[in-house]
């Protein structure tokens, strides 16, 4: 199997996702062209290069619809040669992206490729595919379907972290997203309009003002979510039949426009170039999980990322986990005892700055390679997870 190295990653900013919002108007096409023109820019004769695109996307209809890698494809300066894909992995459909380009230029299919993802929730909502089981709870039982939000006030019943807790972690998180500058936001482009005005150069739902006490007073909202409890009625694994709803909208990652690229290569292809890369593509791994707890499938991904490694969780000087409710954070944290907390999500993370789906895992691997070289890490890990139990982590170390 050949090394494979990062030579750049970029990622938009992350509007808030809304009729009339600020990307509202921009075609996800759009977005991804404008990293492109970014790649091009910053590494020169890349994109003529590039054999392989991959991109992750969850909501695959209307604006989105028609194979959006081919779209933004023949609409961009990549060559027609350039092999396509366009990959639904729910949230961590991003990194699973990321992950594919890397796995096939390590076994020899491609020597230079572009990967990640994007998502318009202002064009295309949450559940716009309109799966059936969606809306009809005794189908979604059947399907062992449990909505994400169900699952995060599960996950908190069962672990008894209570809204303060969790209204402690969402307050932690605005508040770090603020240092989001410098170094840190290097690889952050701003989206402009066709005349090149800025359209949007910050990430929109930071609220660096925020605090328990101030979120203490939005009520808990999935209560009515109830009609789906019957599969996790029947499962008694921790201990409690019955879910005690609890998190708040705050206490949820804001739905948002916005999208991640990566460029990956060989050593040869980046010679070609002239390129240095930034950072080494050490390992990564995919772990699938129970569909009733499975935000937590991204900590089983991340286990056997390090595991593949050969890395104890004290050799990586920082972590970008996603955030992906604030209960998974509190768990996330409370299984790294031991590990510096500074060094997980220190510029804050999907809480406070919104989660655009299927572009998350390569936004989260950007924040990641910024942060690394603001805090001069040598080994960086990103996990992500979504719901019905999908995760999603990869190790990077500096070049």
């Amino acid at each position: 199997m050949r090394d494979v190295f990062v030579y750049e990653a970029l990622r938009t900013p992350r509007a808030k996702a809304k009729e009339g919002g600020t990307l509202s108007a921009v075609h996800p096409a759009d977005l991804l062209d404008q990293l492109y023109g970014e790649v091009e820019t910053r590494r020169p004769g890349s994109l003529a290069l590039v054999e392989r695109l991959i991109l992750g996307c969850v909501g695959q209809v209307g604006a989105q619809g028609g194979h959006l890698a081919l779209v933004s494809k023949n609409r961009s300066g990549l060559n027609p040669e350039t092999a396509v894909a366009t990959v639904n992995n729910f949230c961590v459909s991003g990194l699973s992206a990321i992950g594919q380009a890397a796995m096939e230029i390590a076994g020899g299919a491609f020597d230079l490729a572009l990967a990640g993802g994007v998502e318009s929730m202002s064009q295309v909502p949450f559940l716009a595919d309109r799966a059936v089981h969606y809306q009809d709870p005794a189908l979604a039982n059947r399907m062992r379907f449990v909505p994400p939000v169900v699952s995060a006030d599960l996950l908190a019943t069962w672990h008894g972290i209570g809204k303060t807790e969790l209204d402690d972690e969402t307050a932690r998180s605005h508040r770090k997203a603020a240092q989001e500058t410098g170094p840190a936001a290097a690889s952050m482009v701003a989206v402009r309009d066709p005349s090149g005005a800025v359209i949007l150069d910050r990430n929109e739902y930071v609220r660096p003002d925020s605090t328990a006490g101030k979120l203490a007073a939005l009520e808990p909202a999935f209560g009515r979510m109830n009609a789906f409890y019957g599969l996790v009625a029947a499962d008694a694994r921790g201990g409690a039949a019955e879910i005690d709803a609890r998190h708040s909208v705050a206490n949820c990652p804001g739905v948002s426009d916005g999208a991640g690229i990566a460029l990956l290569g060989t050593r040869e292809a980046g010679d070609r170039l002239g390129l240095a890369p930034k950072a080494k593509w050490i390992a990564h791994a995919e772990r699938g999980g129970d569909a009733i707890d499975g935000l937590t499938a991204g900590f089983a991904a991340q286990d056997a990322a390090l595991t593949r490694a050969g890395l104890h969780p004290k050799d990586i000087g920082l972590y970008e986990a996603m955030e992906a409710f604030a209960v998974v954070s509190v768990l996330y944290r409370r299984r790294s005892d031991g590990i510096d907390d500074a060094t997980i999500n220190p510029r804050g993370g999907h809480l406070a700055k919104g989660h655009p789906m299927g572009a998350t895992g390569a936004i989260l691997l950007s924040c990641l390679l910024d942060g690394m070289t603001a805090d001069d890490a040598e080994h960086g890990l990103v996990t992500a997870a979504g719901g019905s139990g999908v995760g999603s982590a990869a190790i990077l170390q500096r070049a």
